[in-house]
């Protein structure tokens, strides 16, 4: 069975993006081994879930840049692998190699997990990954944790009401400065 893997840049206090949802704390300083990590999980992938919110902001960005710079370290393998874009607003896609996705977030997931192919990576949004974690749906999570701090924003765990225990697999702290912090839930 295909995993559902998140890939989610965090502040080192937890928030995902600002309350605009704007992600202009971000840090950008990569180094090798890191664009090797991201490209792993791109390789072993073969479908990208969005939320509509993250959809609208990146799909366009990576198509550009990908365009643009055609030695970029992931753009083209982003704008080129087929995505799933979770809405309740959106009737057609206006972006290449992009489906929507309008029916049962838990019948959706479970029905693509059950299919043929690489893994499933999630990029976001928010809310929507807030949705994948209080169905159980994320298999394995990877926070990637940047050097700074915000003092409010979104958070994606929310969303439940109990203790949620995970089982830590890796902590790789990179040399741009950004640490990932690799778990696995207990599903109990």
């Amino acid at each position: 069975m295909r995993k559902l893997k998140l890939q989610m840049q965090m502040t080192i206090n937890g928030y995902v993006a600002q309350r605009n949802g704007k992600n202009d704390w971000m840090t950008w300083n990569p180094d090798e081994e890191l664009i090797s990590f991201m490209n792993s999980m791109l390789d072993t992938s073969d479908t990208l879930l969005l939320g509509r919110k993250t959809a609208e902001s990146i799909i366009k960005f990576w198509e550009d840049t990908a365009n643009e710079n055609p030695t970029h370290p992931f753009a083209k393998k982003i704008a080129s692998i087929p995505k799933i874009v979770f809405t309740e607003t959106l009737n057609k896609s206006n972006w290449n190699n992009t489906a929507l996705a309008k029916e049962n977030l838990v019948e959706k997931i479970t029905n693509l997990k059950k299919q043929k192919g690489k893994d499933i990576l999630v990029f976001g949004g928010a809310s929507f990954v807030s949705s994948l974690i209080k169905e159980n749906l994320i298999d394995e999570y990877y926070l990637i944790v940047n050097p700074t701090a915000i003092s409010n924003g979104m958070t994606i765990f929310n969303s439940f009401d109990n203790v949620r225990k995970f089982t830590p697999t890796q902590a790789k702290l990179y040399s741009g400065g950004k640490i990932v912090l690799s778990y696995k839930p207990n599903n109990e």
